[in-house]
């Protein structure tokens, strides 16, 4: 506790972070530029749709926090894995962009497969993106991203149990417009946008954004000294507004986004003899080296991290004399690919890498009415979504690789241990020019998922008089899948045909070994596998839920609220995909939360302070077992309960210099939770689920305005996270663990810096950054999907000090 402390205060010290600039609405008419307050004993008003509805900041009775395009711009973020540190209890991983992880007040889906559903849901301009590898996305003319914590189930539906994360576009409007970026930095850094906004007739507008984002990455393989870990991204962005008489606005959109860059690297850390000799296996943990201080070597065939994403959405609002009817309709599609080194090494005969593919379309549409009386707000809708996907997780490696993991496990009853590297002696030995090694190998499980969910919701605030307000808010939810698994025997074309050559010369009757002594699957071999390779097999299943909202404010002046909440989270019950018949039930969150708004005008200050509980219950967890001799996916349930406290706080202190500060505490523990291990039941009731007590950030800018000159903003912008809380389980599986030579999950700081220059018209900008200017790197993960057959574990580290220069036009 106290070395937490003293990292926060520390980091405190080092960097103050803030900044807040007037939000603008975002509705169905024209977007308009923030304009600077003009009355200098004001604080600025921040305009959010928490609600659904337009609402002051300070009034909205949620936990939330805004960002809004000057924090993106302060510290060159790209897509919403740059900005997770600002917000306290919000933890994106996004090392993979097409596997990334987000947790949200210690509530996270760890599994990347098409058969579970996110706990945190991503909604763009109000609609779901669905599954994960199309959620993290380049950040393409945003205006501001509201994070909502606790269940959002009655506001924005399915899968929202931890919260939801709303990312609201900048809309046309009716002026001529254009505006260029350009960053260069180190590692390669080479980044261009540019936005043209054109009126096309008296109430029309198209708004045309595009991006490019290049950089040479800032591993080396330490043989080749080939690149690693770069960015290539390339996406677009069309918005078309167009009023259709006086009362209905239309906005179609379209988004596109190409990436194709190498998948992700790992270092290995277990120490290596010179060939022919092997690592011991399992790998022992007591020599694992730093993976921050040695080279890194990768030799994965076609490395590679590629999606590409396209997504239309049509948003018609029509105004009635009662309030507003809206349609949103949209449609999303991707393809992904993602291969990566797993061994850490370029050892052939210790060579393993995994890949996962995916297909992914889905539809939505909702038809929304809002309105508005003296004494109520309401609002209330219908939706349907639809998705279709397909998934195939690969295991490649080789047979020399293979031949390692069958020695280690003592598979084979020869002379040497190996299989395939004893045989071929034999077979060289008598002379036969034919070999079992350097074969590739490759095991597959394919999925398919089909998904349609239908939702009716309404949420009503009914003004009791003008300090007491009562919400009330339900949704009705209905998830139905189809799901499929296919898993077949190994793929070794070339080891297949050596071994049909062998059999029709009759070697393994001679040898007295059975030809399918050399067929056999290594990843994928629990039970339900192997008695149904090269089976189809099929469930379906569905699940109802009613998400209640009820919610209590009290103005106790015009500048203080206070409110107390009840709200319940849904999220969809699903399959596990990588173990056939497993299936899981939907879960539940309840949450219960005070909190208090106030602002002090005169002082140019606002605070909102929260506190809450929350039941998580029968919470499917799909993890990595990697306890056994050959890991494999397995589903726990149990229960968690946490604690916990958001603050935040915003203070312009003088026209030029601004603060402000976040932070979250929580205590979250497991309930009636155990995990089953070769031991025996591991009983982790009682104990921490891992989520750090405390993360922070804090920060100030000032704005030296420099008359004919311009104006010169310097920003400083420091973020904090806590320790991981072990357990029993995450303390022998390596998430948060301590190593004689490193530590996983330990404290982490980040310190962003960014002085920029605006002229007087505000047509050029210039400005020099840094991000993570301390250099502070930590060891964020460990792979061990190979430390009990092949004695190998990888090490991811975060990425290190970047900075750069970056100039912009804007007309």
């Amino acid at each position: 506790m106290k070395l937490m402390q003293r990292d926060l205060v520390i980091g405190m010290r080092r960097a103050l972070f803030g900044g807040w600039v007037v939000l603008a609405a975002s509705g169905t008419a024209w977007a308009q530029e923030s304009e600077a307050p003009t009355d200098a004993t004001t604080l600025d008003k921040i305009t959010v749709t928490a609600q659904g509805r337009e609402q002051e900041l300070q009034d909205v009775p949620i936990a939330l926090q805004v960002l809004n395009d000057q924090l993106i711009d302060d510290v060159a973020a790209e897509d919403m894995g740059d900005l997770d540190s600002f917000v306290p209890g919000l933890r994106i991983n996004s090392v993979q962009p097409t596997q990334p992880e987000i947790s949200l007040r210690g509530i996270s889906t760890d599994d990347f497969g098409i058969g579970t559903d996110p706990a945190v849901g991503v909604f763009i301009d109000g609609v779901y993106t669905g599954r994960s590898g199309g959620i993290l996305l380049p950040l393409t003319d945003v205006e501001r991203i509201e994070v909502l914590k606790g269940p959002q189930g009655t506001l924005f539906g399915r899968n929202t149990a931890a919260g939801a994360v709303s990312v609201i576009t900048k809309r046309p409007s009716d002026e001529t417009e254009a505006a260029a970026k350009l960053r260069l930095g180190n590692h390669g850094k080479q980044y261009l946008e540019a936005m043209a906004n054109i009126p096309v007739g008296e109430r029309s507008a198209l708004r045309l954004n595009g991006l490019i984002n290049h950089s040479d990455g800032w591993v080396q393989d330490g043989a080749t000294g080939e690149d690693l870990a770069g960015d290539n991204v390339w996406a677009t962005r069309a918005a078309w507004q167009l009023g259709l008489g006086d009362n209905t606005t239309a906005l179609l959109s379209w988004d596109h986004e190409n990436l194709d860059q190498r998948g992700r690297p790992t270092t290995g850390i277990v120490p290596l003899p010179p060939p022919p000799g092997r690592p011991t296996a399992p790998a022992n943990p007591l020599e694992y080296r730093d993976p921050r201080d040695i080279s890194t070597f990768n030799d994965t065939t076609a490395s590679a991290e590629w999606r590409t994403f396209d997504g239309v959405t049509l948003i018609v609002d029509h105004a009635f004399e009662w309030g507003h009817l809206t349609s949103t309709t949209a449609w999303r599609q991707f393809d992904s690919l993602n291969r990566v080194e797993e061994d850490g090494t370029n050892r052939p005969d210790l060579y393993l890498d995994s890949t996962n593919s995916e297909t992914n379309e889905n539809k939505y549409q909702e038809f929304k009415f809002s309105g508005a009386t003296d004494k109520l707000d309401w609002v209330a809708g219908v939706s349907y979504y639809e998705e279709e996907a397909r998934q195939t997780s690969e295991i490649d490696t080789n047979t020399t690789a293979v031949d390692t993991a069958v020695a280690n496990l003592g598979l084979a009853p020869t002379p040497d241990g190996t299989l395939f590297g004893f045989f071929s002696q034999v077979l060289a030995a008598n002379g036969i020019p034919l070999s079992l090694l350097d074969h590739g190998w490759n095991e597959s499980f394919n999925n398919t998922l089909k998904t349609k969910a239908y939702a009716g919701f309404g949420d009503v605030i009914w003004h009791v008089n003008d300090k007491l307000n009562l919400t009330f808010g339900l949704r009705y939810t209905r998830d139905e899948k189809d799901f499929t698994w296919f898993n077949d025997i190994r793929n070794a074309p070339t080891l297949d045909a050596t071994l049909d050559a062998l059999d029709a010369a009759g070697f393994f009757a001679l040898a007295g070994v059975p030809k399918e002594t050399f067929i056999f699957d290594l990843a994928f071999i629990d039970p339900p596998a192997m008695m149904n390779k090269g089976v189809t097999n099929r469930a379906s299943q569905s699940w109802s839920d009613w998400s209640p909202r009820l919610v209590v404010d009290y103005h106790f002046t015009e500048d203080m609220m206070g409110y107390a909440s009840l709200a319940k989270g849904y999220k969809a019950g699903g399959f596990n995909a990588l173990q056939i018949g497993s299936e899981f039930d939907n879960e539940d969150v309840w949450n219960a939360e005070v909190g208090i708004k106030q602002s002090f005008p005169d002082a140019r200050l606002a605070y909102n302070l929260s506190v809450y509980y929350y039941r998580y219950d029968n919470r499917q967890s799909i993890r990595l077992d990697n306890t056994s001799s050959i890991p494999r996916f397995v589903v726990d349930t149990g229960d968690v309960e946490a604690y916990g406290v958001d603050f935040d706080m915003r203070w312009q202190v003088t026209d030029a210099f601004g603060l402000d500060f976040n932070a979250a505490y929580i205590d979250s523990k497991y309930r009636d939770y155990g995990i089953e291990t070769p031991a025996g039941m591991l009983d982790l009731n009682g104990q921490p689920t891992g989520e750090p007590n405390w993360s922070a950030a804090v920060g100030g800018h000032y704005v030296w305005q420099l008359g004919n000159a311009g104006d010169l903003r310097l920003a400083l912008r420091h973020a904090f996270r806590g320790a991981c809380r072990s357990n029993d389980y995450s303390r022998s599986s390596g998430d948060c663990a301590d190593y004689p030579a490193f530590t996983t999950g330990e404290s982490q700081n980040r310190t962003d810096v960014r002085l920029g220059w605006t002229s007087a018209q505000g047509h050029w900008t210039w400005a020099v950054y840094g991000n993570n200017v301390f250099d502070n790197r930590y060891v964020t993960q460990l792979n061990v999907y190979g430390r009990e057959a092949f004695g190998t574990v990888g090490g991811v580290v975060s990425e290190p000090r970047t900075y750069g220069l970056e100039v912009g036009l804007k007309f």
